[in-house]
């Protein structure tokens, strides 16, 4: 099974911008969908972006046009780009390989 760890979170202010990075211990090639999702108390699980193997990203109305998933194969790393970050953004986020592996998750606070 592929190992996951996130990095990249931390404290922002609302409006401002984080890139997450998702480091894996083997390369993508033939493992997809890749996929971000964040869990905060009351709101559950929640899918915030998607890339399957043809390269097509799928994000929910409530991060489109503010997240970016993408990836360097090369260096074995899944990234999320987040912009335009609003305080309900705050939440731990985990990357997710072929809906099989699991990071540990990274915490995000969005707050002035």
């Amino acid at each position: 099974q592929v190992q996951l760890e996130e990095s990249g979170g931390g404290l922002v202010q609302p409006g401002g911008s984080l890139r997450l990075s998702c480091a894996a211990s083997e390369t993508f090639f033939d493992k997809y969908p890749l996929l971000w999702y964040r869990q905060s108390p009351g709101n559950g699980r929640e899918l915030v972006a998607a890339l399957t193997s043809v390269g097509r990203a799928d994000y929910p109305d409530s991060v489109k046009g503010r997240f970016t998933i993408s990836i360097d194969n090369t260096n074995k790393i899944l990234f999320l780009q987040m912009d335009r970050l609003k305080p309900e953004d705050t939440a731990v986020y985990l990357c997710n390989v072929a809906l099989l592996s699991w990071g540990r998750g990274i915490q995000v606070t969005v707050s002035s």
